[in-house]
């Protein structure tokens, strides 16, 4: 009887399994899923499709995506999986309509995907797609630009279609244009900045512009790069600073307790300032997709400067070099506890420590274009606010890698830092980003 109990139980094991493989593998009716990663609508010259196909059941059989225009069909893939067991599948398929000698016109994506049931369920997806195989035409608005080293240029463009995408090249750095206005037509600026290193001969200045299906273009961009020299200093490191001012660093990173007052300024002049820099790159990331400022920008009241932008320092600790860095801001001093305002309207996108620059205000006035407030004793206002031009920030102080009470002031394009100068010179702003907003 136990033995009879024992196979009864088995038998039932095993018409359990067979039910499981059979209704839940081989006769399972649930179809398969496909997924475009993005939603397709034009094509151009070469255009990459990524699709994800999954059947958590039986499995995947195989898959075809086919492009149709008119009575033309070209299997773009078509793949068979023999092997059982394959869940999902992803593709990356790269098409080219003009090398499968497509015309310019409507055409049909069709995906599909069957699982291994033996009911061969199917998924099958089609979708309307334009092929676009003509590069936009950028017609540049402004004939030459005069560039400083370490300073800013605005362009502005049009082009023959609508674009997704487009701006400036520095090289191989790249500035985001912004969709304006111009006489009531639509246009791009780009406001982009230019390293004080480059000089005419190592600097290649271009506008690149991408359409919805994908085809790109790019134009040089005629400049001329003006002369300018910067100036270098050596900069001495007393005990008294480094035992003052160290201090502060170590509180505030965990790593850097244990190590000596010039081993923490080493470190802090170095990786930190690095650190710091890709903080405020980060920061200034996003911006307001117009232009929210107005007029030149406010310098500082009754305040002498005391360190320029572009300066090159040298730090020197018991006459041996210990690290170098080049001054991205100029020093404004003035009375201890000065107030800091606004150089103008914008949002405030940062308020807080920020590592070498001690308590800082960074403020977003659109289009790419930021200021920042550095060393303040005092914060007066939040991030998210909005501020007008000479409102109240807060107070200047010896925050962060100060060795005296003054502000630090910079101006960043699209993430680099440039002469702020500039910025504070009516005659500069009508002439190179006033004068470049007016069709011709």
């Amino acid at each position: 009887m136990k033995n009879l109990r024992s196979y009864v139980i088995i038998l039932l094991i095993a018409f359990a399994a067979l039910f499981w493989w059979l209704f839940g593998s081989c006769l399972e009716l649930e179809k398969p899923t496909l997924q475009l990663q993005e939603d397709i609508t034009t094509i151009g010259r070469q255009k990459v499709i990524n699709l994800t196909f999954r059947d958590s059941k039986s499995g995947l059989r195989s898959i075809l995506v086919t492009l149709t225009q008119g009575d033309k069909t070209v299997a773009l893939s078509s793949e068979q999986f023999p092997e059982k067991g394959l869940r999902e599948k992803t593709l990356a398929l790269a098409v080219s309509p003009y090398d499968l000698k497509f015309s310019n016109g409507t055409a049909v994506l069709t995906v599909s995907v069957d699982d291994r049931s033996l009911f061969k369920n199917k998924k099958t997806l089609s979708r309307s797609v334009q092929i676009d195989m003509v590069p936009p035409q950028i017609f540049l608005m402004n004939t030459m630009n005069h560039i400083n080293p370490g300073g800013a240029c605005v362009v502005t463009f049009r082009t023959s279609k609508p674009i997704t995408a487009g701006g400036v090249w520095v090289n191989d750095r790249f500035f985001r244009g912004y969709p304006v206005l111009i006489s009531n037509l639509p246009a791009l600026v780009t406001y982009f900045a230019l390293p004080f290193e480059l000089t005419k001969e190592s600097t290649k200045l271009r506008v690149a512009v991408r359409d919805q299906a994908g085809n790109e273009a790019s134009t040089n961009l005629p400049f001329l790069v003006m002369e300018k020299k910067f100036r270098s200093d050596r900069m001495e490191l007393s005990d008294a600073f480094l035992q003052q001012k160290m201090p502060e660093f170590q509180i505030a990173d965990p790593s850097l307790r244990g190590k000596t007052p010039i081993e923490t300024f080493v470190t802090v002049n170095g990786i930190g300032r690095e650190q710091n820099f890709k903080t405020i790159q980060t920061i200034c990331r996003h911006s307001e997709p117009k232009r929210l400022w107005q007029e030149s920008f406010l310098r500082m009241n009754n305040a002498a400067p005391m360190a320029l932008f572009g300066d090159r320092r040298t730090y020197i600790y018991r006459n041996e070099i210990v690290g170098n860095s080049i001054h991205l801001g100029v020093d404004l001093a003035s009375t201890m506890h000065s107030p800091v305002e606004a150089s103008n309207n914008g949002i405030v996108v940062f308020t807080g420590p920020l590592g070498i620059y001690g308590n800082t205000v960074i403020i977003d006035h659109g289009l790419g274009l930021h200021s920042l407030y550095a060393h303040l004793s005092s914060l007066e206002v939040r991030k998210g606010q909005s501020v007008k031009r000479g409102d109240s920030l807060g107070s200047t102080g010896t925050t962060g890698l100060a060795g005296g009470d003054h502000l630090h002031f910079s101006i960043i394009v699209g993430g680099e830092f440039v002469n702020p100068q500039e910025w504070w010179d009516p005659h500069w702003i009508k002439d190179n980003v006033d004068a470049k907003m007016v069709a011709f």
